[in-house]
């Protein structure tokens, strides 16, 4: 069976794709990956065939300073500029299925992959690593607060969100008409998944956020899917000299979305009296070290605390590596998966980017490292997320999958995996 992931997005996007697709590949399935150009090697490098998206989604990310308010104009030259790069992802998804797929696995931000499906005749399933689905058991994650708006509020404002506009609604709707297919938009589209129970797996830890009780039968949650490992890799001498000068320091990064202001970074490890790792930094000295692109699992382990944006793979890892972790969300779910690690006892509570200040930091810094019970918590979390197996509930529901005469019939039964 020839699957093919759709994964416009970042490194965080891309990366647990390549780690579940190298894992399915072992167990006879052929796996090619649609991704932006920067992430090729990554896929490559896990075994999976690569599949060009064209675009970078991270220069858009960069593009407004997130640490100020963003103007009517940048708001809408942000729009303008998603909705030329959800355009290409769209294009390029066609292009992708076009070489090749018996099954297409989309990503949340990639709704335009069922339209593709169901022009082709095969099946389409969700895979996700965002709680999309509204519900009473945690807020909207694309209004971009980690505040809890109660069950009510949760649940009817997240309906209302997921109703509302997207970046992607017109490039679908433009592929829907070249491709043939009837008009359908998105928010109906979505809306017939949900009556059908049709199966969309969540690559996110059950002991992290437990599956909500109102969750229809067809929404997995599987566990987090790991990026592809790098056994052999080894640090750079710098690095490496580092680490074996001193006590385990703190890492402090904030991924794609934002950038690291290295003299507050400096300021709050001095704060907290702790030496510093700096991602994306310029600095070495004895108490701090900017750094480069480092496998989390490699690194997390030996950090005192890690300090990180909370996007859901840096959460991931963090959690893994069994330290505790102070969050500094910037927009989206990271709000949620700050607040999550937050409840979990994992670490003190998040501090908002826009809200950053080095005192504010290094009073956090100083709390993750001095207080056992986030240390505690963190090892008892990690130790429950190792027994987890998140590639098992993938390959049942593939190895479930209607075959492709079976498709129309099925749909019209509403199966679990039905077309849309």
């Amino acid at each position: 069976m020839r699957i093919l992931m759709v994964a416009p997005g970042t490194r965080g996007d891309v990366a647990p794709m390549a780690g579940l697709g190298s894992a399915l590949q072992e167990h006879g399935f052929e796996v090619s990956i649609a991704a932006n150009p920067a992430y090729g090697p990554l896929v490559v490098s896990a075994g999976c065939e690569y599949r060009a998206l064209p675009g970078d989604l991270t220069s858009i990310i960069q593009r407004t300073d997130s640490a100020e308010k963003p103007s009517l104009k940048d708001v809408r030259r942000s729009w303008q500029a998603l909705g030329g790069y959800m355009e290409q992802a769209a294009r390029g998804t066609l292009a992708a299925a076009e070489a090749g797929a018996d099954v297409i696995l989309a990503n949340s931000v990639a709704p335009f992959a069922y339209d593709i499906a169901e022009a082709l005749e095969v099946p389409a399933i969700g895979a996700h690593l965002q709680p999309v689905e509204p519900s009473v058991a945690y807020p909207p994650v694309l209004l971009g607060s980690g505040r809890d708006l109660g069950a009510v509020g949760n649940k009817v404002i997240g309906r209302r969100v997921l109703a509302g506009p997207a970046p992607y609604d017109a490039p679908g709707a433009r592929l829907r008409r070249g491709l043939g297919l009837p008009k359908l938009s998105r928010q109906a589209a979505d809306r017939r998944r949900r009556r059908n129970r049709a199966t969309t797996l969540h690559g996110i830890s059950p002991t992290v956020l437990p599956r909500p009780k109102d969750w229809h039968a067809g929404l997995v949650m599987a566990g987090y899917w790991w990026p592809p490992g790098q056994r052999n890799w080894q640090p750079d001498r710098a690095l490496a000299d580092f680490l074996a000068a001193g006590p385990a320091p703190v890492f402090i990064g904030f991924g794609s979305g934002a950038a690291v202001d290295v003299e507050l970074a400096l300021e709050a490890a001095r704060i907290a009296g702790v030496r510093a790792v700096i991602q994306g930094g310029r600095v070495q000295s004895d108490d701090a070290i900017g750094i480069g692109e480092v496998p989390h699992e490699w690194l997390f382990p030996r950090m005192a605390a890690v300090v990180h944006h909370a996007g859901s793979g840096t959460t991931a890892a963090g959690l893994r590596a069994g330290v505790p972790a102070v969050c500094v969300p910037v927009f989206t779910d990271q709000p949620l998966w700050a607040s999550r690690v937050a409840a979990l006892g994992a670490g003190p509570e998040p501090i908002p980017y826009k809200q950053l200040t080095a005192e504010r930091l290094g009073q956090a810094m100083k709390a993750a490292v001095s207080t056992p019970s986030y240390a505690a918590r963190a090892r008892h979390l990690a130790a429950a997320i190792a027994k987890e197996d998140a590639v098992s509930p993938v390959l049942a529901t593939l190895r479930n999958l209607p075959s492709r005469g079976q498709l129309t019939s099925y749909s019209a039964l509403g199966g679990t995996l039905a077309v849309p």
